[in-house]
């Protein structure tokens, strides 16, 4: 990614992370069928809290969110430190939430990028044909009176 590009790209993302936090995630997506959470957690090298907003489905399992990167062929700076915690912080619409996040391997990860993801939100398969590596699927679980809920 060049590095204009890459400037506009945060740029954008604190205009959005500024927008969800005011707005309650009011006007998160645009679309009524696009749901959008605000993950907030430590960067992996200096861990300063960053936020970020990201499209998710909801599962009986909990908030499953992957990492196109819009394309890009590395995984995003967001999924790669949302692996180095072992806890985070969600904002969905105006409810505060904290998840542990298990990241999909193997035959789980295909299952659900498949019957979830690519079934629920076939537009994105655009963005995995164009990074052209294998998208990281994870399922943040909320944390209930210090243990998970399934």
């Amino acid at each position: 990614m060049s590095r204009l590009k890459h400037r506009w790209t945060q740029v954008g993302n604190r205009i959005g992370v500024w927008m969800y936090r005011t707005l309650d995630g009011r006007l998160s997506s645009g679309r009524k069928d696009v749901h959008v959470l605000m993950l907030t957690s430590p960067g992996r090298r200096s861990g300063v809290s960053r936020s970020t907003c990201v499209r998710y489905l909801e599962t009986p399992d909990g908030y499953v969110v992957w990492g196109t990167g819009a394309g890009s062929p590395r995984d995003p700076d967001w999924f790669r430190n949302l692996r180095a915690a072992p806890a985070v912080a969600v904002q969905v619409r105006d409810r505060l939430v904290t998840v542990t996040a298990r990241e999909l391997r193997g035959s789980e990860r295909d299952a659900t990028w498949e019957d979830v993801v690519l079934a629920r939100a076939p537009e994105v398969q655009k963005y995995a044909r164009r990074a052209g590596r294998t998208i990281p699927v994870t399922v943040l679980t909320p944390v209930v009176d210090g243990s998970t809920t399934a």
